[in-house]
């Protein structure tokens, strides 16, 4: 039932033939052989949620059982939508504490505001559930080192939504890179560009019927409800998102450290602000530049413009590695290696359908997503290990959070070993946020 179901939905996406020959093959590199099957749960129904029902629906041993949502509007279209391409009825529920206490449920995927990602991760692992939390992992520093605790103490498994973590070409690439192909690597470089308009100033409505403001909001300080704010523009508000480098730049920052072997930097600078739009109530950055440097002087850059969409060497988001006899330019749908000069010696395209470089994609869909949930299944088959487990994705959250400091104080970080801040109690007090009473997670 479920091959005739996966089959169909192939049949019926834009994906059409190059999504069957490239999910069906006898090469796909996810399939295995075991009749177990883990169910799983979709907590918080936004974009990335429809991305995540479609990529289980395409992968083996794992069946989407339980959504979750506190808008019931979205949940009961969401659950229209799993049926239309799944092929069969999942169940709904409003309060995510009530599927974590079902015990049919084996794993959870993380899809909501970012300020319940670290808290419903660690509480879903306290419940005995395999974790898969959609990046950024956490809200702040505090909660970043709680969630890799967490991981160690209730050995359950968490990956983090890097999924590109599971490309082929982008592993590839890393090998070319590791293999000596552009000598040394010294310097990194990620960005993301888009055109973003104006939020405009919220006003204060009453709270939709549909919505249950209390339970969004969560472990955040609580808030009068206003109208720019759900469904998506939260990610631009302080008590609940953590900005673009969080919301894109984790991706194309974690390919830079995966690239150059490195884990948290010793010196981080941050230069920006909301340059292209003012008086709106967007709090953070629309252009920010953020600089990742190491002991051994190698460095990563994010360059980020929400606002302005002119991208780099042709591509809306991307990372370019650079080294003492070349560099690699890498993005979703494959790499270029190239000489000291920037000429092209290869270029190898990922052949994942779906995969692209341009912003302006919001389906959120790709091959790489297949991948990356799959490998975690096959992890808790005991057949793989995570291609992002918590303890290694984590610090490219750690840095973005670094990042997000230096520029609210416009300050030069010094960072020790373990990723702490140095001689800077201003920077200090940032790490951790102030929590609603009885929502502030613990181990």
């Amino acid at each position: 039932m479920m091959k005739s179901n996966r089959r169909s939905f192939i049949k019926n996406t834009a994906l059409a033939t190059a999504g069957a020959t490239y999910f069906m093959s006898a090469n796909n590199v996810w399939a295995f052989s075991s009749n177990e099957t883990v169910n799983a749960a979709i907590l918080g129904t936004g974009g990335r949620a429809h991305a995540l029902a479609q990529s289980i629906g395409l992968c083996s041993n794992i069946k989407l059982a339980t959504v979750c949502d506190v808008d019931n509007n979205r949940l009961e279209k969401f659950k229209q939508y799993s049926l239309d391409a799944l092929g069969y009825k999942v169940k709904g529920q409003r309060d995510f504490r009530k599927v974590l206490e079902d015990k049919s449920i084996d794993v959870v995927f993380v899809a909501t505001p970012e300020h319940w990602h670290a808290p419903m991760a660690i509480m879903g692992m306290q419940a005995g559930k395999h974790v898969y939390v959609e990046k950024p992992c956490s809200h702040n520093l505090y909660e970043n080192e709680l969630l890799v605790n967490a991981y160690k103490k209730y050995g359950k498994l968490c990956q983090m939504g890097n999924q590109q973590r599971s490309s082929i070409t982008s592993n590839q690439a890393i090998k070319d890179i590791r293999d000596g192909k552009i000598g040394d690597p010294y310097y990194a470089k990620a960005w993301y560009a888009n055109t973003r308009g104006s939020i405009g100033q919220g006003k204060n409505v009453a709270v939709p019927d549909y919505l249950d403001w209390d339970l969004w909001q969560g472990p955040a300080p609580r808030e009068n409800y206003r109208d720019n704010v759900h469904p998506y523009n939260w990610h631009w508000f302080r008590t609940w998102g953590t900005g673009e480098i969080h919301n894109n730049g984790t991706h194309e920052i974690d390919v830079c450290r995966w690239a150059l072997g490195a884990g948290l930097p010793s010196r981080v600078t941050s230069t920006g602000g909301r340059l292209h739009f003012s008086g709106d109530d967007w709090q953070y950055y629309d252009t920010q530049l953020a600089n990742f440097e190491y002991a051994d002087g190698k460095t990563i850059q994010w360059e980020g413009k929400s606002c302005n969409g002119m991208g780099l060497y042709g591509r809306g988001r991307g990372a370019i590695i650079h080294g003492t006899k070349g560099s690699v330019l890498l993005d979703r749908a494959g790499y270029q290696l190239l000489d000291l000069q920037g000429k092209e010696i290869s270029y190898v395209k990922e052949g994942s359908p779906g995969t692209s470089a341009s912003t302006s994609d919001t389906s959120g869909f790709d091959g790489l997503t297949v991948k990356h949930i799959q490998n975690f299944v096959n992890t808790i088959a005991g057949k793989e290990k995570l291609n992002a487990p918590i303890d290694d994705a984590s610090m490219s959250t750690h840095m973005c959070h670094l990042g997000n400091i230096a520029q609210d104080l416009k300050v030069s970080l010094n960072i020790d070993k373990n990723g702490k801040i140095l001689d800077n109690p201003k920077a200090s007090a940032k790490v951790k946020r102030e929590y609603e009473p009885g929502w502030e997670p613990k181990l």
